[in-house]
């Protein structure tokens, strides 16, 4: 008979964790921060993909879950990572923010949060896209980062306010007062 393995193992009891490699680390760690936020920014991407219709963007939605995946396996390396994204990657990604852009009218205001259910998603999926990119960011300030994670993050975040004002179909709220 084969034992199950358990979820529930009680070694991070005491505030630690493993990294891939087994080093214990605290769970404050940097290192969990940044990784911890990518598995954070996932959980947006599933309320996201859920909430779209559109069948070619919910399947690009899931790669990208599958390259969060990757970023957040690599991150939680504590030597040079087997896990990495590939430049095709980030060249699927610029295609996709060049054919939102394409699509949608200048924008010079700032746009309102909101508007639809699925809007809102990809807005919130943007910010914490932002966040995980500022935790990678400190976090390469103490050992380094594949240069491909911080530019598919920096894009990520670009494509997610695209596709907010997409789901929007040009019903954006715009902020009255211009930031100069």
């Amino acid at each position: 008979m084969n034992k199950k393995a358990s979820i529930s193992t009680g070694t991070g009891d005491n505030g630690t964790t493993s990294l891939i490699g087994g080093t214990r680390v605290p769970k404050d760690n940097q290192r969990v921060q940044a990784y911890g936020t990518i598995d954070e920014l996932n959980a947006h991407l599933g309320l996201l993909v859920v909430a779209i219709d559109d069948e070619p963007t919910r399947k690009f939605i899931e790669q990208i879950e599958h390259n969060m995946f990757t970023i957040g396996c690599s991150l939680a390396c504590e030597k040079d990572s087997i896990y990495t994204l590939g430049d095709q990657s980030i060249d699927e990604l610029q295609k996709a923010i060049d054919t939102l852009q394409e699509s949608l009218p200048a924008m010079r205001e700032f746009i309102i949060p909101g508007g639809t259910e699925a809007a809102a998603r990809a807005n919130l999926c943007r910010t914490v896209c932002r966040r995980a990119e500022r935790e990678i960011i400190s976090l390469q300030r103490k050992c380094p980062i594949p240069q491909n994670i911080l530019v598919y993050m920096n894009r990520l975040s670009d494509y997610l306010f695209l596709l907010q004002r997409r789901l929007l179909n040009g019903n954006e709220k715009k902020w009255e007062k211009p930031c100069k």
